[in-house]
C-alpha cells in the first residue's frame, strides 16, 4: 500500500488545477441530499430498527455522544444495491477531550435482495487441489469458490464424498463360514458383527453431512467471518436499547452538505518552507543535541502542519475531504496517526471481517466552526483532523440478512489540534 501523502492524488506535479477528492461545504440550506449533514440527530437506515446505542458510547466517560457528521455514502459502481451511511459521533464533555474513544465511527449498510457481494482480490483463498482432477467441478456457490468446498445436494450427479460405496461395506469373507468339515455349519454371529457397524457408519456420515451444511456460508461477510477467529468465536452482542429523547445529550445545529465540488487548486510551485534547517554532526554538537533535536522536531512538525493549513487555504469553507480508496490529507506526521499513515503502515483491519480497510472520507477544522457557530464558550473541539476507515469491501454485520439494516464500527484517526508553543 502507498504511504499516505498530503497531495492525496493530485500526484507528485508541482502545478495541478485538479484532484479526485470531493469537498464537501456546510450550508443551513438543504438540497436534494438531506442526509449528508453536520450535526443533529442520526438518522437510520431503518427507523425501526436502530443499531446498539452502545457503538455511540463515549470509551472514556460511558454517556452517549452526539452526531457530528452524517454521510450518505452509497457507492453505486463499487457496491451496487448497497445503501450506505457513514457518521461520526463525538463526546461533549470537555474532560474526554483529546482522549482516545471520544470520537467514534460507525458505518451502516443495508444489502438489497440478491446484490451481489463485492469480494476483495486479497481476500480470495486458493481452491484446494481437486480429489479427482478429471473430473472438475463447476463453481456453483460461494463456499465452493472460497474454500473449494463441495456442493452438498448437488444434481450434476456426481459421488457424495461422504457416502461410502458398496465395495467398501461389503462384508468380508468369514474365514468360519466353510470348512472342510462337511458336516460342519456356518457360523451367523461372525456376519452379524460388520452388518451392524453399517447403519453406525452412515448414521455417522450423514451427521457429518449435516454439520458441513450447515458450515456453508450464506453470505459473503458470513464466509469472511468463519475465515477469521476472533470473529468466529464472539458471538454478535445483544443490542442496547436507545435512551428516550430527554436523556440523550444536547444535539449540535444541523448544517446540511448541499454543496460539493472536487478540489481545484491554483497552479503554483511547491512552497519551499523556511522552516526546515539543516544539522551537521560534529562532537562539540553531541553535549547539546537534546535541544538541537526539539528544534528540528518542531520545524518538521511546524513544515507538515504548513502544507495542511496551506492545502485548506486554497478552499477555506470546506468542511468534509471525501476520496474513497483515496489518500488522506495529514494534519501531522509525527503523531501516531500520522506516523501510520505516513511510512505506508495500513489502517487496523476491519474487526467484523477481518479484511483491510481505506479511507474514505475526513473532516476538517471548518466543521468546527459550522458546528460550534452557536456556542457560547471558546473552548471546544480541538482537533486538527478527523480521519475514517472503512472495510473495503463494505461488509455486512454478522447475523443481518439481505434486505436489513446493519451497523459496524469504523476507524476514527484523530489527529489533534496541536497545543505546543510554536516560534
Amino acid at each position: 500500500m502507498a504511504p499516505y501523502d498530503s497531495d492525496s492524488s493530485a500526484g507528485e506535479e508541482e502545478e495541478y488545477t485538479e484532484t479526485n477528492v470531493l469537498l464537501g461545504y456546510a450550508s443551513k440550506d438543504a438540497d436534494d441530499d438531506t442526509i449528508s449533514r453536520l450535526g443533529g440527530r442520526p438518522e437510520w437506515l431503518d427507523p425501526s430498527s436502530p443499531p446498539s446505542a452502545a457503538l455511540a458510547r463515549c470509551k472514556v466517560c460511558k454517556d452517549m455522544m452526539v452526531v457530528i457528521l452524517q454521510l450518505n455514502g452509497e457507492l453505486p459502481e463499487q457496491f451496487p444495491g448497497h445503501e450506505r451511511r457513514v457518521y461520526v459521533f463525538a463526546c461533549r464533555k470537555k474532560t474526554c477531550r483529546r482522549k482516545e474513544g471520544s470520537i467514534r465511527a460507525v458505518r451502516g449498510v443495508r444489502i438489497a435482495p440478491g446484490s451481489k457481494a463485492v469480494v476483495a482480490k486479497e481476500e480470495k483463498k486458493p481452491a484446494p487441489t481437486p480429489a479427482k482432477p478429471e473430473q472438475p467441478k463447476p463453481i456453483s456457490n460461494l463456499g465452493e469458490t472460497l474454500f473449494g468446498a463441495k456442493t452438498i445436494g448437488s444434481s450434476t450427479g456426481s459421488a457424495n464424498p461422504f457416502a461410502t460405496g458398496n465395495s467398501s461395506t461389503t462384508a468380508p469373507s468369514n474365514p468360519f463360514a466353510s470348512s472342510a468339515n462337511p458336516f460342519s455349519k456356518p457360523a451367523p454371529a461372525p456376519e452379524a458383527k460388520p452388518a451392524e457397524s453399517k447403519p453406525q457408519e452412515e448414521d455417522s456420515t450423514v451427521g457429518k453431512v449435516e454439520e458441513a451444511v450447515k458450515a456453508l456460508p450464506q453470505s459473503f461477510a458470513e464466509t469472511l467471518s468463519l475465515n477469521n477467529p476472533q470473529a468466529k468465536s464472539d458471538p454478535p452482542e445483544p443490542a442496547e436499547p436507545w435512551p428516550a429523547e430527554k436523556d440523550l445529550p444536547a444535539p449540535y445545529p444541523v448544517s446540511y452538505l448541499a454543496d460539493a465540488d472536487y478540489e481545484t487548486l491554483d497552479p503554483q510551485p511547491a512552497p519551499i518552507p523556511q522552516a526546515v534547517q539543516m544539522d551537521v554532526d560534529d562532537a562539540s554538537g553531541a553535549a547539546s543535541g537534546g535541544k538541537e533535536d526539539k528544534e528540528v522536531f518542531e520545524s518538521t512538525m511546524d513544515a507538515d502542519f504548513q502544507k495542511f493549513a496551506d492545502r485548506l487555504a486554497q478552499n477555506p469553507e470546506q468542511v468534509i475531504r471525501y476520496e474513497f480508496r483515496g489518500q488522506p490529507l495529514l494534519y501531522s506526521k509525527t503523531d501516531p496517526v500520522g506516523q501510520n499513515l505516513s511510512t505506508g503502515r495500513s489502517m487496523p483491519r476491519c474487526a467484523n471481517c477481518g479484511g483491510a480497510r481505506t479511507f474514505e472520507v475526513q473532516m476538517t477544522p471548518n466543521a468546527i466552526a459550522e458546528l460550534e457557530a452557536e456556542e457560547l464558550g471558546l473552548e471546544g473541539m480541538d482537533w486538527g483532523t478527523i480521519i475514517v476507515g472503512v472495510c473495503d469491501v463494505d461488509c455486512q454485520a454478522r447475523g443481518v440478512g439481505e434486505g436489513e439494516a446493519g451497523y459496524l464500527e469504523e476507524w476514527a484517526g484523530v489527529q489533534w489540534e496541536e497545543l505546543t508553543m510554536r516560534r
